[in-house]
């Protein structure tokens, strides 16, 4: 596409690292976001403009945008976007929304030149897991998501983008009480329970006048047009793959707090129990909290007993439920986060980054899901808890790619449903959590008709 085919055109200047660029550094961005990355810029970059989107569906995104393109220039001033047929709503009086440059220039920053600062471009030749968490590690701290003068605060909140009213209100409702004691936020970035803590944590950061409350958003190139980021958010890191965003997730929490949501939100909590079920991180201090209003009692109580049935009852150990308290999950976090500040003062560990907790290669490598993948997946109790998590997880995340990511999704238009094959134990309590799932609109968007992507056998 070229300037002369394009309705409308927009020139917009970066934020953050990319700033301060080189003449050399500028040509070498440039060269890269035109070969084999351009596509994946291009979606990134629509994914960001089109925050606040009633569409869930990455691929009716991509769609609807279909003549959107975006090229990188320079001036010796710096570098430059240029825009073509993008989202309106990004922008006022013509003119780009600020929050909305800064995430703009977060998809080059994280995509192209982090991985350039760390000799490797092709995360997918990365195998050695320490050599990974380094490399999450740098990402992070390039995108200056870590700081060696913060204490220990940062709640990771996890849940669903499509949640009741109800349920978005008690996520406002915890986000203040963490606000008022000084906790900051993370979260996937995205709307509904992603953006519900944020929301209320900005009031009570108000109330203290605390200008330099974080709000952190981690995403990923498949998940992001689905889920773009929340106007909140004012620091966004896109990780490569959803492997390492979850592991960026536990690393940098001091406590985690999961409300309701769907799949997603299941794929989170099996990921989190898998590797707290490891027996190297049997002794590290980990506050996890299931919360929600009293509606949904119900969807935790079956959340609670799905993972019981499948992995044991000892994995409750690993776990609080508090329901309809918003003041007491706070004051359980808060208090959890100065014990955990206590063991890593004690220990000498880092504030900022938990290097000691125990994330195996099998966890940390990028799990592709096809039909033949999906369908090759143990889902048997003849392996330890710990693996089955790790399987559990991964069938999980097959089910998101086929709702909402736009490769999962056009493989299930060609070739139909992944196909689930488990134990009769295992198939029977994975299907229950599902239906209910389905039942309860929390699978995509309830403007949506859900049509199942996967198919349970029981072998």
């Amino acid at each position: 596409m070229t300037k002369k085919t394009a309705k409308s055109v927009y020139s917009v200047s970066p934020e953050s690292a990319l700033e301060l660029l080189s003449i050399n550094e500028m040509r070498w961005l440039i060269e890269q976001s035109r070969g084999e990355m351009h596509e994946l810029i291009r979606r990134c970059v629509l994914a960001v403009l089109n925050s606040g989107s009633a569409l869930d569906n990455a691929k009716e995104i991509l769609e609807k945008y279909h003549d959107f393109d975006v090229e990188l220039s320079w001036q010796r001033r710096g570098i430059r976007f240029e825009l073509f047929n993008p989202p309106t709503e990004a922008f006022v009086d013509g003119e780009m929304i600020l929050g909305m440059r800064e995430h703009l220039s977060a998809v080059v920053r994280d995509l192209v030149y982090s991985p350039s600062l760390f000799n490797t471009n092709n995360n997918g030749e990365l195998k050695d897991g320490k050599k990974i968490t380094d490399f999450i590690f740098r990402i992070l701290r390039n995108a200056e998501t870590v700081s060696p003068g913060r204490r220990p605060n940062l709640v990771v909140c996890w849940g669903g983008h499509s949640i009741s009213e109800k349920e978005y209100k008690y996520t406002k409702k915890v986000g203040y009480e963490f606000g008022l004691r000084g906790l900051d936020i993370c979260t996937g970035c995205g709307p509904g329970v992603m953006k519900g803590p944020m929301k209320g944590a900005t009031i009570s950061h108000a109330k203290h006048r605390n200008t330099q409350a974080l709000y952190l958003g981690i995403t990923e190139p498949g998940i992001i047009a689905s889920e773009p980021p929340n106007p909140i958010v004012n620091h966004l890191v896109i990780m490569p793959d959803i492997e390492k965003r979850l592991e960026s997730f536990v690393r940098l929490a001091h406590a985690i707090v999961i409300f309701p949501g769907g799949v997603g939100t299941a794929e989170e909590l099996l990921y989190l129990l898998g590797i707290l079920l490891h027996p190297d991180n049997q002794s590290i201090p980990l506050q996890v909290i299931l919360s929600g209003p009293e509606c949904s009692r119900g969807y935790i109580e079956q959340l609670d007993q799905f993972v019981k049935d499948t992995l044991g009852d000892e994995v409750a150990q690993y776990y609080q439920i508090i329901i309809d308290d918003p003041c007491e999950v706070a004051k359980v976090v808060k208090q959890s986060v100065n014990t955990l500040t206590e063991f890593r003062l004690e220990h000498s560990d880092s504030f900022h980054f938990n290097w000691r907790l125990k994330v195996s290669e099998e966890w940390q490598l990028p799990f592709e899901p096809t039909h033949e993948s999906m369908s090759q997946l143990n889902l048997s109790r003849q392996q330890p808890a710990h693996e089955l998590a790790l399987n559990l997880r991964k069938a999980f995340s097959g089910i998101v790619a086929g709702n909402v990511k736009p490769d999962g999704v056009s493989l299930i238009e060609e070739f139909g449903p992944f196909i689930l094959k488990g134990s009769e134990d295992i198939s029977h309590s994975l299907n229950k959590l599902l239906t209910s799932f389905v039942a309860d609109k929390r699978m995509t968007l309830p403007t949506r008709e859900y049509v199942p992507c996967y198919r349970i056998e029981a072998i």
